[in-house]
């Protein structure tokens, strides 16, 4: 039987705490170093305050859980940790740490404000753009509700296996056009919805990260959701993210959604370069006429948003027929460079590197953001 963080919260959303009746995952007392080695699992619960005097018989309740809901040989019994909130608040400050991906050069969140303008696809082409480039690229899937990767990468069938890396078992990226990918898609079935609670995402995310072989990468995208959520939070607590690229279409209300887009990463308390917009189907254009333009969605609207904004403009890519039909049949049009959007997408992977270079030379390394309880 292989164990997965979600069927140990699943287990625990049936303990509740006696003082407040909620559950131990909806109240926020599962912490987020659940660790599974076979059949050994181990994590910490938090309680408010020292000495709780519920601890003792929520600990026995979580056993009992785990052992009749997952697998009665689970090795469970002895491997809960507890803690409190006051004991986690910092007292000095931090000991400089390891970097989680010490082999991963940079790391690029691809965000935006809205769904429907096309963030995926150009994570998708920006990835394979900078492969063909020469660069070393991984790709992850962090759209935990609404993984599409494995589609636009022919690889939906795959199935990723596991490799002994020293003491651990790593997950292995599967691998198509020189991007090495990683989707909570190859875990779930494609035909059914993602039921998850927010702990339970932001673990899976997290296990994606920090439990594959994700080796030497020049170049590591993140394909978040769109808008802000718990994902987005959890992905600059967990690692110190180079910078951030916001895709918008040029409509005035994707506008709006990619300006609170922004707005996050460059928050002070984020403070995540934002390396430049994408604009998105920037104009149509029929493949029988191909120096047309039809502005369907308006004209230059990332280009006036990043103007005053003060953020780059990295690139304009034209919508056409052949776009969609690339990601359907799993051939990214970045394949191609002799297409318009080829040359598009082979541009919008130039001008990364260039703000990533620039970045680099310019600002300094971003930090991961500090948890603190209150």
């Amino acid at each position: 039987m292989k164990l997965y963080p979600k069927l140990i919260l699943d287990a625990l959303e049936k303990v509740r705490y006696p003082g407040t009746g909620q559950n131990l995952v909806e109240s926020g007392m599962v912490d987020d170093d659940i660790r599974i080695d076979g059949m050994k699992v181990s994590f910490t619960l938090i309680f408010d305050k020292p000495n709780d005097p519920f601890t003792r018989s929520v600990v026995k309740a979580a056993e009992a859980s785990i052992l009749a809901y997952v697998s009665p040989d689970v090795e469970i019994k002895g491997n809960i940790s507890t803690t409190s909130r006051q004991e986690m608040q910092p007292v000095g400050p931090a000991s400089e740490e390891a970097p989680l991906l010490p082999g991963v050069k940079h790391i690029i969140a691809v965000a935006s404000g809205k769904g429907g303008v096309g963030k995926s696809t150009v994570s998708a082409n920006l990835a394979v753009a900078l492969a063909a480039a020469g660069y070393r690229v991984g790709l992850l899937d962090a759209d935990i509700f609404g993984p599409s990767q494995p589609k636009m990468f022919d690889v939906e069938a795959a199935r990723p296996a596991l490799e002994k890396v020293g003491d651990k078992e790593l997950i292995i990226p599967i691998e198509n056009y020189g991007v090495k990918m990683l989707s909570i898609g190859f875990f779930v079935n494609p035909d059914e919805a993602v039921l998850w609670r927010g702990a339970m995402a932001c673990n899976a995310l997290k296990q994606l990260i920090s439990e594959a072989n994700w080796g030497e990468l020049d170049y590591l995208l993140i394909d978040l959701p769109p808008g802000t959520s718990d994902i987005h939070l959890t992905l600059v607590q967990t690692l110190a993210l180079t910078g951030a690229v916001i895709v918008s279409t040029p409509q005035q209300v994707a506008l709006a959604d990619a300006r609170k887009g922004i707005s996050m990463f460059v928050d002070n308390k984020v403070n995540v370069p934002v390396l430049g917009l994408v604009e998105n189907m920037a104009w149509f254009t029929p493949a029988e006429l191909p120096e047309n333009r039809y502005y369907i969605f308006g004209r230059e609207g990332c280009k006036r948003l990043a103007e005053e904004l003060g953020v780059p403009l990295l690139g304009q890519i034209p919508l056409v027929q052949s776009i969609c039909e690339s990601g359907d049949v799993g051939e990214p049009a970045a394949l191609d460079e002799d297409t318009v959007t080829g040359m598009a997408f082979r541009q919008l992977a130039e001008r990364v590197v260039e703000r990533v270079a620039y970045r680099e030379q310019h600002m300094a390394p971003t930090q991961k953001v500090e948890i603190t309880h209150s």
